[in-house]
């Protein structure tokens, strides 16, 4: 039997990780398909028109489809063995013949225009109404009001851009795990701390490599050497190592991106939109590239003043402490002399901190932080897990009732992508006739443990660790019907609101006394070191939003050109940039080779959601502030208008119902001290 298709005997139905093995998947992906598709033949022949007879039943029809997807992916992902890679361009070029065998089918297309037609007299609850409105538009913008030319153009485009971009996340995994910096005299690496330099031999160890400190461009590795070794010399070698990854070489971004653009422009085309920019926007709140061009050059007003002032005190620090032209200053002397600007004008560094960020104490803070919000509670359990760092959790209510099951997998390794992100392994919903719990998990790079200390967080990891969780409860609390509308199926630029009000809680010294303990002492977080966090989520952060707002800037950029004009990516992006860039550009340096949100994620025409979200968490967590972070009232509010809603009605009328109001655009610039 495949343990992908049969129904799984473990407790809560858990997934086998253990009796999976990378050649079930393309067996179960067929079966799983030939049953959707007969499942598709009677809705096709079905004479009673409604809406359980046509939608409930095509998202029936896919139930363990579904799971094989979410199954794959996450470990395309997080485990990502030879096996399984090797695998992947067909599971793909499968899933996208698939699809668009459903979404091109004329008399399938046909019976879902008929309901359609018909929705105003059926009855039908909100989200029952959006399910089929998207339903409905899903198959006009996925081909099926084209003639059969145009149907077999889509076809040919869709099984290239699926294939593209799977290459492309293969480049960047590939090529990040290429660049090793070996460092064998230890007077290169002054002013590196201890936790780090050990982490770096261990490194090296692992890499086969005696009596040497070896740094990658895992962003664990690689931050630190930016922020605190002395010799520029090896931040500009290991730098450019970083601004040219999967640029050029065997790993090379620039024609995947190319092709990506090219196809994206001509689907665009194809379905009657002037470009990729104006096909994905019709679906966002955004709606507009003109509106979202508004909204990140309002920010973009506040943001550059500040930038360019402390832009300028950073090359004044680097004159003063070296004596060297001011102007000779690049982005690997940026994080250094940071750290420096820091520690003078606030008293604080990573190394400070990390020692009440203790990472099993985090994990238990953020489960406390979830337990005084929304009432839920965290058991681990022995699960079978797809990699032994992988822990698995039992989520229940406050009733001991099932709410679902959470994994998390924190630390780097070559299998694994870089970055953070929260996924589905089982969405919540119908599935099977049955309403069921759903499974998530969290996949980040941490610092891993050494030998004498265990891991041992920057303050940005506890940030993203709670940012993360934050998508986690949005999948985990969800309470809809259907499946097309749980947890994170929304609007993409609503998608961050759950996950960014997340971080919020992290600059209260409400929240950090029950987690920030020093992992030595048990000593609580003093208060001048909260009152530093607090007052270091300001610092810089006129360059911070600016490098942020670039890449949107970059993205839209992208999807609203020419794809003909873009006939060098490295020098396309540097046209765009040099208007946001404060630092000199360094030859052949890019970006978008490794820019996986957009030419690899679901953020193409869409980076410019982490501002637009922000506005919304900052409002929204301005309602916590002004009740109490932990106040039940705003919380359940928040449960049952936010995280339960999933995209079960319109974002906005889920923002007004649980704000009462639309979000304050300068609630934003407030918490940022840009205004």
């Amino acid at each position: 039997m495949n343990p992908l298709i049969e129904k799984s005997k473990l407790e809560h139905e858990a997934i086998p990780f253990d009796k999976i093995k990378a050649e079930h998947f393309l067996p179960a992906l067929e079966e799983a398909i030939t049953h959707a598709k007969s499942e598709y033949e009677k809705i096709k022949e079905e004479k009673e028109i409604s809406f359980k007879t046509i939608v409930e039943r095509a998202e029936e029809a896919e139930s363990t489809l579904d799971q094989i997807v979410n199954v794959f992916y996450a470990l395309y992902g997080a485990e990502c063995t030879e096996e399984i890679n090797n695998i992947s361009q067909k599971f793909s070029e499968t899933l996208t013949k698939y699809s668009s065998d459903i979404t091109l089918d004329k008399k399938l297309f046909a019976q879902v225009q008929r309901l359609y037609e018909q929705r105003d007299s059926m009855n039908l609850n909100p989200e029952q109404l959006i399910i089929l409105d998207d339903m409905y538009k899903g198959f006009a913008r996925n081909g099926a009001l084209l003639d059969e030319q145009g149907k077999t153009r889509l076809r040919e485009i869709d099984e290239k851009l699926s294939s593209v971009g799977l290459k492309f996340s293969e480049n960047v995994r590939k090529a990040t795990n290429e660049y090793v910096l070996f460092v064998e005299d230890e007077n290169k690496l002054k002013g590196m701390p201890d936790s780090v330099l050990e982490q770096a031999r261990e490194t090296a160890k692992e890499k086969g490599k005696e009596n040497a400190w070896a740094f990658t461009l895992q962003f664990p590795s690689y931050l630190p050497f930016m922020q605190y070794c002395q010799d520029r010399e090896l931040r500009k070698e290991i730098f450019m190592a970083a601004s040219v990854k999967a640029v050029e070489g065997e790993f090379g971004n620039q024609d995947n991106i190319k092709e990506t653009l090219k196809l994206r422009h001509d689907r665009a085309r194809l379905l009657g939109y002037d470009d990729h920019a104006h096909y994905t926007l019709e679906k966002r709140m955004a709606q507009d590239a003109k509106t979202v061009m508004s909204f990140l050059e309002n920010i973009l007003g506040k943001a550059r003043p500040a930038a360019t002032r402390e832009f300028e005190k950073l090359k004044d620090l680097k004159h003063e402490l070296t004596g060297e032209d001011r102007e000779d200053f690049h982005k690997y002397d940026g994080p250094f002399y940071t750290e420096i600007l820091k520690k003078r004008e606030l008293n604080i560094d990573d190394e400070l901190l990390r020692p009440y960020f203790k990472l099993e104490n985090v994990i238990d803070g953020v489960f406390e932080v979830a337990n005084r919000l929304y009432g839920i509670n965290f058991k681990e359990v022995d699960v079978p897990v797809y990699h032994k760092d992988v822990k698995a959790f039992e989520v229940t209510d406050d009733k001991g009732k099932f709410v679902g099951l959470f994994y998390a997998d924190f630390f780097p390794r070559d299998a694994k992508r870089p970055g953070a992100w929260m996924t589905d392994l089982r969405a919540q919903g119908l599935q099977h006739g049955k309403v069921k719990r759903p499974f998530v998990a969290i996949v980040c790079n941490f610092t891993k443990p050494t030998a004498s200390k265990p891991s041992l967080l920057t303050l940005d990891e506890v940030m993203t660790l709670f940012h993360e969780f934050g998508h986690s409860l949005h999948g985990l609390l969800s309470n809809v019907h259907y499946r097309a509308k749980s947890g994170t199926s929304v609007y993409w630029d609503f998608v961050e609101l759950p996950s960014q009000i997340m971080e919020n809680w992290v600059m209260e010294k409400e929240c950090l006394d029950i987690f920030a303990k020093h992992y030595e002492t048990g000593e609580k977080i003093p208060q001048e070191y909260v009152d530093k966090i607090r007052e270091s989520q300001t610092f810089l952060e006129g360059m911070g939003t600016l490098r942020q707002l670039s890449f949107a800037f970059l993205d839209m950029a992208f999807h609203t050109a020419d794809p003909s004009d873009v006939k060098d990516v490295v020098k396309f992006e540097h046209k765009v940039m040099e208007d946001y860039d404060l630092y000199p550009r360094v030859e052949r340096q890019n970006m978008a080779a490794s820019f996986g949100h957009i030419f690899a994620g679901g953020y193409a025409a869409g980076y410019y959601s982490y501002k637009w979200a922000e506005v919304l968490d900052a409002d929204a967590f301005e309602a916590f502030k002004e009740q109490g972070i932990f106040n039940q009232e705003v919380a359940k509010k928040f449960k049952e208008n936010i995280l339960e809603k999933g995209g079960s009605d319109h974002p906005a009328t889920l923002y007004q119902n649980f704000r009462g109001k639309d979000a304050d655009p300068e609630a934003l610039l407030r918490r940022a001290g840009l205004i």
